[in-house]
């Protein structure tokens, strides 16, 4: 029996444990609470995000680019704000003036609607006599997606039988992508919720802990897009769709990814020790570290993206930094708080038994499982699965060649279905493949008659004009003699309309706006014209700058990418050998990554090309991310190494975390791949290249390469560190240190799982 003495400090412990169990309640509520607050403000501006985003291609470039300029000027000459929308009329039979009065009277009854400005053209015949255009401006502050739906519906309810309508040029083609993206705050979270709950519940075997993480992972994004809402609103921030569906994605995965990291920490401590708090304490300090230096892995590279000359890439690198800061302070916050409350029943009902001897004497590497397994086997044949597992890779980074990154026209941005491109494939076929989207030449006045000879000299331009206020329609024609009139013989020519000392010419280009030929066409120009000192615009100059300022941004950001992470590894593991090998793999990673979806993109898919963004947003996510989980593994495989040595230790880190860290691959993968439900080529090829790069990173990179490979290094791989010069603790210390841990956990307070 115990004496009174001994129940009368078992009191006087339990009184004093029971306020600071309260005040771990009260602070757990305060964050869940804080964490509602956030969600609850947030969450209402997923409706509303096309009010602080642009799809404006424009808007992205830099300040220095000549289409930017043309395009700052485009207002103060055409006199309005508004974006053209090319009305392409197709008949089976020929137009003659009867039809063509039926049309003109069907475009006057559409161009009345809201959102449609004044100004538009009179119905063009083409020579053929089989089609007709005109052009109407669109109001750049009205929805463009909904005018182009409305003007198209009600000129088809409208137009005799027999004539097709399409509506194209840059308002077609606008309205395309924000159909493509209007899925984005609707199908694409709920895809990537459901695939993320699918394998969660497969993995937890549980039915409440899935629902936990995921409210982590949601609160987090809902917190995020509040901040990154209002800054849009503030013109701190430039948000498009792109942007808006990465940072869905990314902020789902990442901050699942910790979330799964800090449970298994969770769990193993339950095991361990009878409190929940203090298995909560536990395991929040043995995940702190390899979060926040995951996250700020993560956070660095995509800040890289600042250096970027396009807006859209360097706006994205603070909008998706944002999310991930978000995602390490959920995972850091509101779990704890969350599996404090909940404790061994989030696991039900499957609920962590307490077995301290059982943890204490238990070794990883003698278990039945996959990964105990797997690294037995590394331990028998390390170099030999190293160097083969190297060869497969660098045979598939091959591949990367023949990835075809230029650029894609812009009729094929939208995948599926096209009013717009189909649109433009018969203005082609009847009308100079430039038609409604014109070369803009910003010149000086006095300078205009040598831009126009360069103009008309060139077998590419159809036909040149000049903005002039007092023609009827706005501009006058301009050929070899100057200006000429447009009317009855006698009529005075037109005098060009002058800005600043500037006239704007416009050349019409024989080949469609977002064709090869047309870029090389203002290539071509811009080099002729450069004595003039002109600068040349438009949808096509605007294409040929993006694609200019995303292949200098690739070939700026990634080394610069690779410099920062390498710089954060050898902080991290205090080894430079060890840091350098980390990024090789990951880097052949990446290789193997685009080389396989090169070879399907080309092969398989059939796509048109890519942008030149995507081997740099495919680098940006699969090196910074897949590097997350060589810190997860690495960072583990540290301390293992403290007490029983590097190659014991690299295995019994791989036996540790290797179902965790699957987990969190299989989770990031699918988030991703999510993206694909998006019909818009650059997402979809983003999709494959980080879900396939990420199941390749987990799978095979960090499950066989680095580990056999660390493994067949030795200690020598924590160069210059203290680690590569001794072995393990000495063994007296270890059984002290692990004697003392369950002995702690015995003197918590009991009943509280």
């Amino acid at each position: 029996m115990k004496t009174r003495a001994q129940l009368r400090t078992e009191r006087q412990q339990q009184q004093k444990k029971k306020p600071r169990t309260l005040w771990r309640v009260l602070i757990s509520a305060a964050l869940i609470l804080l964490w509602l607050t956030g969600a609850g403000l947030g969450g209402p501006l997923f409706g509303k995000i096309d009010e602080v985003s642009s799809n404006d291609s424009t808007t992205y470039l830099p300040d220095s680019a000549d289409a930017t300029e043309v395009q700052a000027a485009l207002g103060d000459f055409l006199g309005s704000d508004s974006i053209p929308a090319v009305v392409v009329f197709a008949s089976d039979d020929e137009i003659d003036d009867a039809l063509k009065d039926e049309l003109t009277s069907a475009l006057e009854d559409a161009t009345t609607a809201e959102g449609v400005k004044d100004g538009s053209s009179p119905v063009i015949v083409s020579d053929d006599g089989l089609a007709a255009q005109a052009f109407v401006p669109i109001d750049t502050d009205a929805d463009i997606g909904d005018v182009s739906t409305a003007l198209s519906s009600d000129l088809r309810e409208t137009v005799p039988d027999g004539v097709d309508v399409y509506i194209t040029g840059p308002a077609g083609f606008t309205a395309d992508l924000v159909a493509g993206f209007a899925g984005i705050d609707g199908i694409l979270l709920l895809v990537a919720l459901a695939a993320v709950l699918v394998i969660l519940v497969i993995v937890y075997r549980s039915l409440l802990l899935p629902v936990v993480v995921l409210s982590t992972s949601l609160f987090a994004l809902c917190v995020a897009l509040l901040v990154v809402w209002w800054a849009a609103k503030f013109d701190i921030l430039l948000l498009s769709g792109q942007t808006q569906g990465i940072l869905f994605i990314l902020v789902i995965g990442a901050a699942t990814d910790y979330s799964l990291l800090m449970v298994a920490r969770f769990r193993e401590e339950l095991h361990a020790t009878q409190n929940r708090w203090t298995a909560v304490a536990a395991a929040w300090r043995g995940s702190f570290e390899p979060i926040l230096a995951s996250g700020g892995t993560v956070i660095a590279g995509l800040l890289c993206l600042l250096l970027s000359d396009l807006k859209s890439n360097s706006t994205l690198g603070p909008v998706a930094a944002i999310g991930i800061v978000f995602a390490m302070l959920s995972a850091l916050t509101l779990l704890p708080a969350l599996l404090g409350l909940f404790g061994r029943a989030a696991f039900w009902p499957k609920r962590p038994k307490y077995e301290p001897e059982r943890i204490a004497d238990a070794n990883p590497l003698e278990g039945r499982g996959l990964w105990p397994g797997l690294a037995r086997g590394i331990r028998k044949r390390p170099r030999l699965i190293w160097i083969s597992t190297a060869i497969v890779l660098a045979i598939a980074a091959v591949g990367v060649v023949q990835l075809d990154a230029k650029g894609v026209p812009q009729s094929d941005l939208v995948l599926g279905a096209s009013e717009a491109r189909d649109g433009q494939a018969v203005l082609g076929e009847h009308f100079p493949g430039g038609s409604g989207s014109p070369a803009y030449v910003l010149v000086d006045e006095d300078r205009l008659q040598d831009a126009a000879d360069v103009l008309l000299g060139d077998d590419s331009v159809d036909g040149v004009s000049v903005t002039a206020e007092d023609s009827p329609s706005g501009s006058a024609p301009v050929t070899e003699d100057g200006i000429t009139a447009f009317g009855p013989p006698g009529t005075p020519a037109p005098e060009p309309t002058v800005i600043d000392g500037r006239v704007l010419l416009q050349g019409t280009l024989t080949d469609a706006a977002d064709s090869a030929d047309a870029e090389a066409t203002v290539e071509r120009l811009r080099a002729d014209l450069d004595a003039t000192g002109a600068k040349v615009g438009g949808v096509t100059a605007t294409a040929v700058d993006t694609n200019t300022a995303s292949i200098h941004d690739r070939n700026l950001i990634i080394p610069v990418i690779l410099g920062v992470i390498l710089v954060i590894l050898m902080l991290l593991l205090r080894a430079v050998l060890a840091s350098v090998l980390l990024i090789l793999t990951t880097v052949l990673s990446f290789g193997s990554a685009m080389g396989v979806a090169a070879l399907l993109f080309n092969g398989v898919f059939q796509f048109p090309g890519a942008d030149p963004a995507v081997p740099l947003f495919g680098f940006v996510f699969l090196v910074a991310l897949g590097i997350d989980y060589n810190i997860f593994l690495m960072t583990r495989v540290r301390e293992e190494s403290k007490r029983h040595g590097t190659r014991e230790g690299i295995l019994r880190g791989l036996a540790v975390t290797g179902g965790v860290i699957t987990s969190a691959g299989l989770v990031l993968a699918a988030t991703f791949a999510a993206l694909s439900v998006i019909p818009i080529l650059f997402l979809v090829q983003l999709a494959f290249i980080v879900a396939f790069g990420v199941l390749l990173d987990t799978f095979i990179v960090r499950s066989l390469l680095v580990p056999a490979l660390g493994y067949d290094i030795g200690r020598a791989i924590w160069w210059p560190s203290k680690l590569s010069r001794r072995d393990a603790e000495p063994a007296v210390e270890r059984d002290v240190q692990s004697a003392a841990e369950p002995a702690a956990a015995k003197a918590e307070e009991p009943g509280l799982g």
